[in-house]
């Protein structure tokens, strides 16, 4: 999902990479830059990826992590938050939305090699199927001559993804079975988590936490569906993993007060936003918990930038939420 699921800051040679860059260059050696990391050493960091697409850049994220930051597991948030004692400064939760494979295969490696704990947000209705996530497929489709009403002709796969998320729910699965039906080939399969490989992620110092069924924005969803989403992904997970999950992260950030109502009755400790800030080192929520945005590809120039606080402040000046 474009929206969500990009943080920017790639090597790619087109220009306005060459001046996304050129600016994140430019903040990192901005005199603005200590002063920002200062104030932000008093709060907390929850870093937001999804896949890792550059294994590389990751690994090297993860490395200045180690050096500069003091990576904290879910527990000891879940420990700060019952006891009402801030986390240490410089502190830095990691965590991964969708259950992306790669964070399994290409990501894994790089935390256990820097003894950085993480929490992977998994959607529970993929889990063991080869079912791709519903925005890259509703993508492909719409690059391969796929169309649904509401999109107009021609619409690019950026632009179908973003307008079908403003839909109700419902509506958006009708537009995406328009769009299998429509499109010149159907989008490929991708391999996805199955239960052995979360025990494998648990084992390797990686919670794992309730990300939905299936990744809806839950403030298209009716109440009933709302619930639907989160309980019966809750149900799944505590099968396979022998316990309920208590942490989770809301698909695309998007909150809904319904939803914390179902989270606080099943026993949720945490649950956290998509909203590009720090928060506190004592969240004044458990269940309204801000993140940072970041991609594997993401500039060792903007990760600082983003770690600071510089970036999500020019961000917000910016006008993006």
């Amino acid at each position: 999902m474009p929206d969500d699921h990009a943080a920017g800051g790639g090597s790619g040679t087109a220009p306005a990479d060459t001046r996304r860059n050129r600016i994140d260059t430019l903040l990192r050696h901005s005199p603005l830059q200590p002063a920002f990391r200062a104030v932000t050493a008093g709060r907390l960091a929850v870093l937001a990826y999804h896949g890792i697409d550059d294994p590389r850049s990751f690994a090297a994220q993860m490395a200045r992590l180690a050096r500069t930051a003091r990576p904290v597991t879910l527990g000891r948030v879940e420990q700060a938050l019952a006891e009402g004692r801030p986390l240490p400064p410089r502190s830095v939760l990691v965590t991964f939305d969708d259950g992306d494979r790669s964070l399994l295969t290409d990501g894994l490696p790089a935390l256990t090699r820097h003894r950085i704990p993480a929490v992977a947000y998994v959607l529970a209705g993929l889990v063991g199927s080869d079912r791709p996530f519903w925005w890259t497929e509703a993508a492909f489709l719409a690059a391969h001559g796929g169309t649904a009403a509401g999109l107009a002709p021609g619409c690019g796969p950026d632009a179908a993804v973003r307008r079908l998320k403003r839909l109700p729910d419902a509506e958006r699965r009708t537009r995406l079975a328009e769009l299998r039906r429509t499109a010149r080939t159907q989008a490929p399969r991708t391999p996805q988590l199955d239960p052995a490989d979360l025990h494998a992620l648990r084992e390797a110092g990686v919670a794992v936490g309730n990300h939905t069924l299936d990744h809806p924005c839950l403030d298209r969803c009716t109440p009933d569906a709302a619930d639907r989403q989160v309980e019966e992904a809750h149900t799944r997970l505590s099968g396979w993993l022998g316990e309920p999950p208590a942490s989770f992260a809301y698909p695309n950030g998007n909150l809904d007060p319904r939803v914390e109502r179902t989270l606080t009755r099943l026993g949720y400790r945490t649950a956290f936003l998509f909203d590009h800030r720090h928060d506190r080192r004592l969240p004044r929520s458990a269940l309204r918990i801000s993140r940072l945005r970041v991609n594997s590809h993401t500039s060792l120039h903007r990760f600082d930038t983003i770690m600071s606080g510089l970036h999500p402040a020019v961000h917000r000046l910016r006008g993006g939420r």
